[in-house]
């Protein structure tokens, strides 16, 4: 009875600490899938809220009126809409007039100088793009001000509030869909700005880093690893590159300022300038996860090469290094979103300019779409507030096609062994 007992008992109790494994293996899933689930309730709350603010950031208020051309209004030769600068024909011609005049026409004085004061450019587009137009009566809708759409959304003094429920009750006034916001540069006006010139910078700034975080990441890392020799200089190396991944991002903008700025100081605010501070940011990156992935390859691969008669050389970067790559691209997507979505470096070497044209080139002035953004955030007009949201949406957007092209590349050299 004694022994039935104690093996009894011992059954008991690994029965008992069987039941605990499995409780605590049932409250460990649990706690994952809480995890997961509460991450991906943020992201959608996340997402939903930056799209619902950024329907109406994609859209501005308009004033729809007819404009009369007939009667050789306009006295412009339409060859000469084909020369270097057609606006600068039309507002010769008297564009700008007739659009107000026209407006006044059709709304009243006080509605008409409501309107956009650069309104006529978008007409002028219009009749540059279609030329027929000359001589006759067609529809238009040029941009309200800034009061005009305040008082759309019920904000404002109450006589432009009335103004604008006349308007809108008559179909003279409306919000339409706003494709100019990606093809514009930064304004005064939140029913004026667009996108387009800081994603621009950005996209040159990010081929600047690229260019220059990439290769020398890599061949660094292959250097470290493949051929430098392990003494107290390479150790030295090693600490210090493992140190400058985790030093704050204002730290490479106060670099870039004293050095980059101080060797190009016309170069201020310039792509190049922005790219070549994020690259010293970035290259860390790279060089710690290109080691690791250099590191992951097998050594037989490395013996199997020099077995066959292969260099140091060719062993590296005929089989090495193309294995490592999808590991090494993995480390350079983490790299450049953390670029893109870098504020204070930038801030610190001057892209934060108001820049009202797309740059030019790498040397051109231009902003970025983080600082945009964050410049943005401040003003205190609602309009800018919900173009702040819709320049959110486009950094999001480029960011995952940045991304997916990256994602692309180390998917299509990616070797299994």
């Amino acid at each position: 009875m004694t022994d039935s007992a104690a093996a009894l008992t011992r059954d008991q109790r690994i029965a008992a600490r069987l039941a605990s494994r499995h409780a605590s293996e049932l409250r460990f899933k649990a706690l994952g899938f809480f995890a997961v689930a509460l991450s991906a309730l943020v992201l959608a709350f996340l997402l939903v809220t930056m799209t619902s603010n950024a329907v109406g950031g994609f859209k501005r208020a308009e004033v729809h009126f007819p404009l009369d051309l007939s009667g050789g209004l306009l006295t412009v030769d339409p060859a000469q809409l084909n020369g270097d600068d057609p606006l600068r024909v039309l507002e010769g011609a008297g564009l700008r007039d007739v659009v107000q005049f026209a407006a006044a026409k059709a709304l009243g004085d006080k509605a008409a100088a409501e309107i956009d004061s650069e309104g006529w450019r978008e007409v002028a587009d219009q009749i540059v793009s279609k030329p027929a137009l000359l001589n006759t009566t067609f529809d238009v809708s040029v941009a309200a001000s800034d009061d005009l759409a305040s008082g759309l959304r019920g904000e404002g003094q109450p006589a432009i509030v009335a103004m604008a429920r006349d308007l809108a009750g008559k179909g003279q006034l409306h919000t339409a869909l706003d494709l100019g916001f990606l093809t514009r540069s930064d304004a005064t006006s939140p029913q004026s700005v667009g996108i387009w010139g800081a994603l621009k910078g950005s996209m040159l700034t990010m081929l600047v880093t690229l260019a220059l975080a990439f290769p020398i990441g890599v061949f660094t890392a292959v250097y470290l690893e493949e051929f430098a020799a392990r003494n107290r200089w390479t150790d030295l190396i090693e600490v210090s590159i493992n140190n400058l991944a985790a030093v704050p991002s204002i730290i490479f903008g106060l670099l870039g300022l004293a050095v980059f700025l101080g060797v190009f100081p016309y170069w201020r605010s310039a792509p190049v300038i922005g790219g070549m501070t994020l690259a010293l940011m970035t290259m860390p990156v790279i060089v710690i996860s290109g080691r690791n992935a250099i590191k992951a390859v097998p050594p037989s691969i490395r013996d199997a090469a020099l077995a066959i008669g292969a260099s140091r050389v060719q062993t590296v970067f005929h089989h090495v290094l193309p294995l490592a790559l999808p590991g090494i691209l993995t480390g350079t997507i983490i790299g450049m979103a953390r670029a893109l979505g870098e504020t204070a470096p930038l801030l610190m070497i001057g892209m934060k300019a108001f820049v009202a044209t797309p740059p030019d080139g790498f040397t051109s002035p231009s902003s970025v779409l983080p600082v945009q953004i964050f410049l943005w955030s401040d003003e205190i007009d609602r309009g800018f507030v919900e173009r702040t949201s819709a320049a959110i949406i486009v950094l999001l957007l480029f960011l995952l096609v940045m991304n997916s092209i990256a994602i692309y590349l180390r998917n299509r050299f990616e070797n299994r062994w």
